[in-house]
């Protein structure tokens, strides 16, 4: 009898098993190390490395106009392959200058040398520690990237961000920095209200209120910040004519599509290279014979 019920209850287990396997997110996939780019992925409480199949190609090359900007992320990026110090960079200004573009730019010039790219989207921040962590002991040198950064008034991943930058008593690996873009140059929105904080005692001294102390203390915890700026209409037309040439139209005629290329950028309200490449694609598709 006491085997029949403990036969009975066993089977009554498995069943129960079998009920809430059904509902259990599946066990993440193991890391493929060799990948050069990595996502992190979030189901429920689970959280992993997705390794990228298909990487963005672009040089550094491909990037016009903003050599300035180039020449800093490039010599930070260098010094942090070579094991050298580094900064954490935020990249702020005009939409489609080429700030997202640029880390990815960066990834395929020092890939061969160690760099890899695992990209997390802000409402992932949380796991900022956790992915440092499972990081911590991998020989290769790593960039945390988060574009298009920011964060409304109490949301959680902001502190977590603060404090892997500067402000936890554990210090983070020094195979790892935070690349970010973000259209607001301090992350968080800013109102005028807040300024009416600042005050200015007897001695002149400068005493900003504590919420606007709060937003810049965030930003400020980045090395270097980059500024991107809506191109000029020389600079917008060098890039179209550069992006049309290298989609192979011929570099003879390129200045046939001067005026086509102006308009397309009135129409979409802005001068930068997004646009610029928009355009040449699908000039080159129309003017294919």
């Amino acid at each position: 009898m006491l085997n029949y019920d403990l036969s009975n209850l066993l089977q009554r287990a498995e069943r129960v098993l079998e009920q809430l396997e059904a509902y259990l997110p599946p066990a993440p996939p193991a890391i493929n190390w060799d990948a050069h780019a990595f996502i992190w992925r979030r189901r429920g409480a689970r959280g992993w490395l997705d390794a990228v199949k298909h990487i963005a190609t672009i040089a550094p090359e491909d990037l016009q106009h903003i050599e300035q900007q180039k020449d800093i992320i490039t010599r930070n990026t260098a010094q942090f392959v070579a094991g050298k110090p580094a900064n954490n960079v935020l990249m702020t200004g005009a939409r489609g200058t080429g700030k997202s573009s640029l880390v990815k730019a960066m990834l395929n010039q020092f890939a061969d040398q160690g760099l890899r790219l695992i990209e997390i989207d802000k409402d992932d921040m949380g796991d900022l520690p956790d992915i440092i962590e499972l990081i911590a002991d991998r020989p290769e040198r790593f960039i945390i990237f988060s574009d298009d950064l920011s964060f409304e008034d109490g949301e959680s991943g902001y502190k977590a961000l603060k404090s892997v930058l500067d402000g936890s008593v554990a210090a983070p690996s020094d195979n790892v920095l935070i690349y970010a873009t973000s259209n607001r140059r301090h992350l968080m929105p800013e109102y005028a209200a807040e300024n009416l904080q600042t005050s200015t005692p007897a001695t002149g001294e400068l005493h900003y209120g504590e919420a606007v102390e709060e937003k810049v203390s965030l930003s400020e915890r980045f090395g270097i910040w980059l500024s991107f700026y809506q191109f000029k209409q020389d600079d917008y037309l060098d890039i179209v004519y550069y992006w049309l040439k290298t989609l192979g139209y011929p570099a003879e005629r390129v200045e046939d599509a001067r005026r086509e290329a102006l308009q397309w950028a009135l129409h979409r309200g802005s001068r930068s290279g997004r646009v610029a490449q928009q355009f040449a694609r699908d000039w080159v598709a129309r003017h294919d014979n």
